[in-house]
């Protein structure tokens, strides 16, 4: 860890990195009628069979 930071910090990113290490993998059901390929927002491909999609 960053000794820079202040021990409040220090403390609620070594929660943090517990609470990940800790997590259950979350089962979701598929996604059906999804876009396939990578996420649309995250990747900022909006278009799909030629029709663009503004949210």
């Amino acid at each position: 860890m960053d000794k820079d930071l202040p021990p409040a910090a220090q403390r609620a990113l070594a929660e943090a990195e517990e609470r990940r290490r800790t997590a259950k993998p979350l089962d979701l059901p598929t996604e059906l009628g999804g876009r396939d390929g990578p996420e649309p927002v995250r990747f900022g491909d909006y278009e799909k069979k030629g029709l663009a999609v503004d949210f």
